[in-house]
């Protein structure tokens, strides 16, 4: 299949016209509907849906602009590729880190790491969540992400990197001494409590839920924060409490004023995963930042005897 003709047929339903791609493209017009009848000749199948407001693509032609796009990725990834041979890894890798983990933790290491080793790369870092995790990484727009591992998405292929038992962070004044000292709560005793969550499309709720729906406990819901800074600033005036995995909970609440208190009856556990896509190779750049990621996650591990 000619990469010209697919790289013309992305411009037409970009533009949403043949007239205004011709244009971008300074193709003749004529010569550009030649080219997508003979893309249709070839697959056998109407790809738009001409009207006096331009075109539109037909089920088939949304399906081939979907391949259109990842083959053109390729292609010019692959020109980058070759051209940049034996030279450093260069260009722009973007990272999803799931907000409410370790992972976060590691954005000024993996920056610092990232920019010593190899100056020219430029990182991209955000925050994100599950609902539109699969898009984005399909898509293009994300190299990676170290998030909670949701379970299978089309797509994209998880990487476990490490399991961890969730805790019970509250405001120390409503822990008794007794129970500070056995560091250990039930989830029971933990439904008493307002609790202070991610919203519903966040895998780390959707994990606590169904610990609470597995022993038959109301989950006593009063607030949903997606900030790291609001959710301490609520817990530190103790209107609510969370759950987290310890090692989350210690680099988001650092200081005595917390209580972290691990769950039991039944405890509950998330899987931190490296999330990147299953159809396309990374670039050379995001391969380099892969290998980084990889080493620093495991040394973190290490260090906080998860390993």
């Amino acid at each position: 299949m000619d990469t010209r003709r697919l790289a013309y047929f992305v411009k037409i339903v970009d533009s949403g016209s043949i007239t205004k791609a011709a244009a971008a493209l300074h193709v003749a017009q004529p010569a550009l509907s030649q080219q997508v009848s003979a893309l249709e000749k070839d697959l056998k199948q109407r790809l738009l849906i001409r009207s006096k407001q331009g075109v539109s693509p037909t089920a088939a032609g949304h399906t081939l602009y979907r391949h259109a796009q990842t083959i053109l990725r390729l292609v010019e990834q692959a020109r980058l590729d070759v051209s940049d041979s034996g030279a450093a890894p260069s260009g722009r890798v973007s990272i999803a880190i799931a907000p409410y983990s370790m992972a976060s933790a590691l954005t000024p290491r993996i920056m610092g790491e990232v920019s010593r080793r190899y100056p020219d790369i430029v990182l991209h870092l955000t925050e994100i969540y599950g609902g539109v995790l699969s898009d984005a990484i399909r898509n293009g727009r994300l190299d990676m992400a170290l998030i909670y591992e949701p379970g299978p998405i089309r797509g994209v292929q998880f990487t476990t990197l490490s399991i961890e038992e969730l805790y019970l962070v509250v405001n120390s004044k409503r822990v008794s001494e007794a129970v500070a000292e056995s560091g250990v709560t039930t989830l029971e005793e933990a439904s008493h409590l307002g609790m202070i969550l991610p919203e519903q499309n966040h895998t780390l709720r959707q994990i606590v839920e169904e610990g609470f729906r597995g022993k038959g406990l109301e989950l006593k819901l009063v607030g949903e924060v997606e900030s790291s800074p609001t959710l301490r600033q609520l817990l530190r005036a103790d209107l609510g409490a969370t759950i987290l995995p310890r090692s989350a909970a210690e680099s988001l609440f650092d200081d005595e004023d917390f209580a972290f208190l691990r769950i039991t009856d039944p405890a509950i556990s998330c899987k931190i995963a490296l999330c990147t896509p299953d159809h396309e190779p990374l670039s050379e750049a995001a391969s380099a930042v892969l290998r980084i990621l990889n080493e620093m996650f495991h040394e973190m591990l290490t260090e906080n005897g998860l390993q």
